[in-house]
């Protein structure tokens, strides 16, 4: 199997104690994702373990859709938001006060942490709120897991920016299987052991080994678990896209009132950027009015 460093989640499992995990790695696509806004090396860090998480949880379901991550607090950092589709496409972006960036402390402040799965062509979407906790997001996200999914989760997660100024993150993810049967693996003995040694042995990966290029997934994995008998499935392909597009910008527009929309034109020229991916989308005074001409006549009161 091919290893590729970057831009992957690589799904693998401890024969020895039935454990399972992801190791996301992000390159190219999170370097993409942190550029087109330019943010301050703190948001831009945050954002980054944001979307690798986002990525690793995606990565351990089974979906058609987006799956959804969301951070809102009242600190400088006011949203995170990261989603990735059931073929790999990530996108994510952050809304900060700038003013606020130097106080230190929590960027995030105190607020909640949403996970959201909308299923293609479903009006129904799954979604889990729990509070921020922890000192960063991973700690929130086990702290999600133990309070709303009750399934022991372990993940640690590292961003980090090099000499050229490029962005890379790495997540590493571990949950307990179910056995078959429907024994219980909280209270049997020797699944707590082997937890507690996985564990112990996950919080030896340093941030640096999470983040460095040099350093193949499978060989990490083979570093961290091969007395556990780690056995490593193939690898699944992520990629920076975004799914803004002219025609749903449109769609967005008509669902406005048209003297709404048009109280945001300068210069005659309305003007709809895309959060993600920060594409600029532009209306003319008249292509406004065909805009919503061809609405009425799509949708005859």
């Amino acid at each position: 199997m091919l290893d590729p460093t970057d831009d992957l989640a690589l799904p693998f499992q401890l024969e020895s104690s039935h454990l399972r995990g992801r190791l996301v790695r992000l390159g190219d696509a999170l370097d993409l994702i942190l550029h087109q806004h330019a943010y301050p090396d703190p948001v831009a860090a945050l954002l980054a373990e944001a979307t690798v998480i986002a990525a690793s949880l995606a990565a351990s379901l089974k979906y058609e859709g987006v799956f959804t991550l969301q951070a809102k607090g009242d600190g400088p950092v006011r949203l995170l938001v990261a989603d990735v589709t059931n073929d790999g496409a990530v996108r994510a972006y952050a809304q900060f006060d700038k003013d606020r960036l130097g106080a230190g402390g929590n960027l995030l402040g105190k607020g909640y942490l949403a996970f959201t799965c909308a299923l293609a062509g479903a009006d129904d979407r799954y979604q889990g709120i729990v509070a921020l906790e922890g000192e960063s997001l991973a700690e929130a996200v086990q702290h999600y897991f133990k309070q709303s999914e009750q399934v022991p989760t372990g993940i640690m997660a590292a961003a980090s920016r090099d000499a050229q100024g490029h962005w890379r993150a790495g997540c590493l993810l571990l949950q307990k299987m179910p056995r078959e049967g429907g024994i219980n693996v909280e209270t049997s003995t020797p699944d707590a052991e082997d937890w507690t040694r996985a564990m112990i042995v996950m919080g030896t990966c340093t941030p640096g080994e999470l983040t460095d290029a040099g350093l193949t997934a499978d060989a990490l994995l083979f570093r961290l678990f091969h007395e556990e008998g780690v056995r490593v499935y193939d690898a699944h392909k992520l990629r920076h896209q975004c799914r803004c597009s002219q025609t749903r910008v449109e769609s967005m527009l008509r669902a406005l009132p048209q003297a709404e929309v048009e109280e945001l034109a300068e210069n005659g020229v309305t003007t709809v950027t895309c959060e993600f991916c920060n594409k600029n989308y532009i209306f003319s005074e008249s292509e406004l009015t065909a805009l919503y001409a061809r609405g009425e006549a799509a949708h005859p009161p």
